[in-house]
């Protein structure tokens, strides 16, 4: 690729940046920030790592998006990170300004662009980027489900002692506190779970794993997670630049899917050339169905809040 840009300079942001840089994934990573000169010097001292980290992406940052202009992937950070006791839903307003200015300048500089969106609260997000660029649902993703599943996947590791490599599992829902596990899909080498821990300690996990971004909050005090975040919205880049085909949890538009329709939850997608290629309908229980549509409610409910 010949471009991938960053909007957003915090610590989620500028970490993407850096990753995107050391994979090589394009010829040129831009980092975007209203606040003149944060990206300029951050994207500056990301490039000179690349002399001793071994890549030769250029990094460059700007306040102006005509320095993004003809961008093929867009990661959007942009926004007020949460605070002790602020849940995502605190956050909905003012960042869904914030993702409406950058979704309108995304479109008017890289109208043929793929949007993956981390701003939170993220499902609501996704779906105000992909209305307000009128671009169609292949094209416009939320990074939720990688994230969610890759705190689950860390958290049975752990309990297991046991390397997370040989961790398959699938978090699906809306990213937040109604995230929906799948117990039924989740194995250790191909080892279902139910055979190794018993239902008390998976529902321990999952808990935590919902739980996951406000336990981090609780220990920084005044920031919130970023290396996790920045990693999974990376994975997903690679999965589409590279045109690798990989089925990922992502937040996407449901038109019938999991019988829902007009919003974005995270669901098993086939990511690639193009973005979104497919969504895969897996088989669920009754409990977990009914958790999915609690979830999906929930954002139906933030969205209506936004009027």
């Amino acid at each position: 690729m010949r471009r991938i840009t960053v909007v957003g300079a915090g610590f989620v942001g500028a970490t993407c940046a850096q990753r995107l840089a050391e994979s090589e994934l394009a010829r040129e990573v831009v980092l975007i920030d209203v606040v003149d000169g944060i990206p300029q010097g951050k994207a500056l001292d990301q490039w000179q790592s690349g002399s001793i980290e071994g890549f030769d992406t250029r990094v460059t940052g700007s306040a102006d998006y005509e320095a993004a202009e003809g961008s093929e992937i867009f990661i959007v950070t942009a926004g007020i990170a949460r605070k002790p006791g602020m849940s995502r839903d605190d956050l909905l307003k003012i960042n869904a300004g914030i993702v409406r200015s950058v979704s309108a300048e995304i479109a008017r500089v890289a109208p043929e662009s793929i949007i993956i969106v981390v701003s939170n609260p993220l499902d609501v997000m996704a779906y105000v980027a992909m209305k307000t660029t009128g671009f169609p649902r292949e094209r416009v993703i939320g990074m939720a489900g990688v994230l969610d599943t890759a705190r689950y996947r860390t958290f049975i590791a752990m309990e297991l002692d046991v390397s997370v490599e040989d961790i398959q599992a699938l978090v699906l829902g809306g990213h937040g506190d109604s995230m929906v596990p799948l117990v039924d899909y989740t194995t250790v080498s191909g080892i279902p779970i139910r055979q190794l821990l018993s239902e008390d300690r998976i529902d321990a996990l999952i808990e935590r794993t919902r739980n996951g971004g406000a336990e981090i909050v609780e220990y920084l005090k005044t920031g919130s997670a970023y290396y996790a975040p920045s990693s999974a919205a990376v994975q997903m880049a690679e999965a589409i630049a590279k045109d690798k085909r990989r089925i990922l949890p992502c937040a996407a538009y449901l038109e019938g899917e999991y019988g829902q329709t007009g919003i974005f939850l995270g669901v098993p997608c086939k990511l690639g050339k193009g973005g979104l290629q497919e969504i895969i309908q897996v088989e669920l229980t009754e409990r977990e169905r009914a958790e999915l549509e609690k979830s999906a409610a929930a954002v139906r409910s933030s969205i209506a809040a936004l009027g």
